[in-house]
Formats: C-alpha cells, structure tokens, sequence
C-alpha cells in the first residue's frame, strides 16, 4: 500500500502541467521530502589527532661522547619512549618513563665517560621520538660494540618493582616477558599506522639473527649487568629474561634491554626519579661496561 501510494506520487509530480493546481504544489513537496529522507548526510569529523614523530635516522648520527680515540669501544644508549610516546605513567605522581629513561641514559653516559675508556652516544639527547629499527639501526650505523635500551616497567599491581635485563630470544621465557615485549614493540603504532614501516634490510636482520654469538655475547653482558646491579639496586627474583623485543634485533651488536625498576611502583618510581638512584644505576651498568670490555679483550 505504501510503495502504491509512493509511486502515484511520483507519477503525478512527473506530469507536466502548465500552471500547478494546490494540489499538485502539495504532492510536489512530499515527493521532495521523500527523495531528501534517502540522502545521507557526510561524517562529522569527531576528532583529530596531531603527532610529531621525528624523522629517525635522518637527521644525523647522535654526537659521540668520551675518548677520541675512534678504537676505544663504543657503547649506544637509547632512552626509551620519547616524543609523542610517553611510555608508562606513574598513576599517582604523573611520572613519565621517557623523562625517567632520559635522566638515566644521562647519567650512564657521564658515568662511562669519566672511566675514560669508552666512548658513548644516546639514540636521544632530549624529548624526541625514534621508530624502533632507528633505534638499533643508529647502534648498527656507528659500529657500536654494545647497545643498551633503557627502560622502566610498568604492572597493574603497584607492588611489583624491582629490575630486569632482557636478551634477545624469539621464544619469551615466561608470560611476563611476552606481555612486555608485546607492548614495547607497539612503540611504532600510532592511530593504527605503522610508522617502523619494513624496508630492505628487515628480512636480512631476521635471517641473521641465528647467529648464535651475538645472542650469547649479550645474554654474558646481561649476567654481568645482574651482578653488579644487585649491591646498588633492587632486582626481580628473576632477573634475566628472554623476549623478542624489536629493538634487540641488531645480529651483529650485542644488545640488553634494562627495565630499571616499575614507575607504577611508588618506592621504584621515587628512586629512578631522584639523583642517587640515578647514580647507583650508571655506576652498576658502568661496571658491567668495563668488565664486559676487558673479558672481550683477554679472550681475543
């Protein structure tokens, strides 16, 4: 009935007409309401978001650090997080790992230069943003002989603290570790966009990554990096763990993921934050440096 009438309507409005009647000027108009009920306003926008993500490698190789000396080794630090990504966030003090992760690469990087016998560079210098493969990448670039992303957890039970040094394995060895390094690898994703990207070099690092002693020359650094943390700060019961993180994926410089402690915690959040715990973290990492170094060198 409904379709029947629709259609008389059309049918009248067609017609043509030399002056229209009331009646006609009537249909006409409920045949225009009809044909604008079927047209679907456009979106509203709802939101928008605006991000800067730094242009990476681009930019240019991080300033070198310490001894002139071009055969001294060279250790890369990377602060975690950075730029548009604040990594975890303290729930109760608004303490942000990138500004926490920052402070310490600082003061790791102060710590080996006063050795005197390294030299060191930082992937970042202030609040900027790398994709993870830069990350690793620059470590790669500048020949480094040792990579070390800094990093501070984060859990859902604001009891757990305390640190843990992570190597690289594509098999996680516990739950823990595979939920962190999930969520660390989706430092390249933001609004659903990739910004990592893959290029060339991505299936020639995986290929590589079955070199054996790289893995092992790391997971050594991480014992080391245990033993000397544990007089100065608080570690995991387990402290030395398995996982794939991406930014561990350089095959040719062996490389450790330190998580310093948990910013959700308010007694590791407080000594990550303050001057002495930044100190006792460079002076342990520092140590682990030099005795990693002159292992190395007896053996060769």
């Amino acid at each position: 009935m409904m379709f029947s009438a629709f259609f008389a309507i059309l049918i009248v409005a067609a017609q043509p007409v030399a002056a229209p009647s009331a009646e006609q000027g009537l249909l006409r108009t409920v045949f225009s309401k009809v044909i604008h009920s079927f047209r679907s306003e456009p979106p509203k926008r709802r939101y928008e978001v605006t991000a800067s993500i730094g242009k990476g490698v681009a930019r240019g190789m991080p300033r070198i650090f310490g001894a002139g000396d071009a055969r001294r080794r060279l250790v890369v630090i990377g602060a975690g997080h950075g730029g548009h990504d604040p990594g975890a966030i303290n729930p109760l003090t608004g303490k942000r790992e990138k500004d926490v992760t920052l402070a310490i690469a600082r003061t790791i990087r102060d710590e080996l230069v006063d050795t005197g016998r390294v030299r060191v560079a930082l992937t970042r210098d202030g609040d900027s943003f790398l994709v993870l493969q830069d990350r690793y990448g620059l470590a790669r670039k500048m020949r480094a002989n040792l990579f070390l992303s800094i990093h501070a957890d984060a859990a859902e039970n604001q009891e757990a603290r305390g640190g843990t040094v992570y190597t690289l394995s594509e098999v996680a060895s516990d739950r823990e570790a595979q939920r962190l390094a999930a969520r660390e690898n989706k430092a390249d994703v933001l609004n659903g966009v990739n910004l990592g990207g893959q290029d060339q070099e991505v299936s020639s690092i995986l290929i590589d990554l079955t070199q054996r002693e790289t893995m092992n020359v790391s997971a050594s650094f991480a014992k080391l990096l245990i033993r000397e943390a544990k007089p100065n700060m608080m570690l995991r019961e387990k402290s030395h763990k398995f996982a794939s993180f991406i930014v561990l994926k350089a095959p040719d410089t062996p490389s450790v993921l330190f998580e310093t402690g948990y910013i959700s915690n308010a007694d590791d959040a407080a000594f990550l934050s303050s001057k002495d715990g930044q100190q006792k973290v460079a002076r342990a990492v520092a140590s682990a440096v030099q005795a990693h170094f002159a292992r190395r060198l007896a053996r060769n």
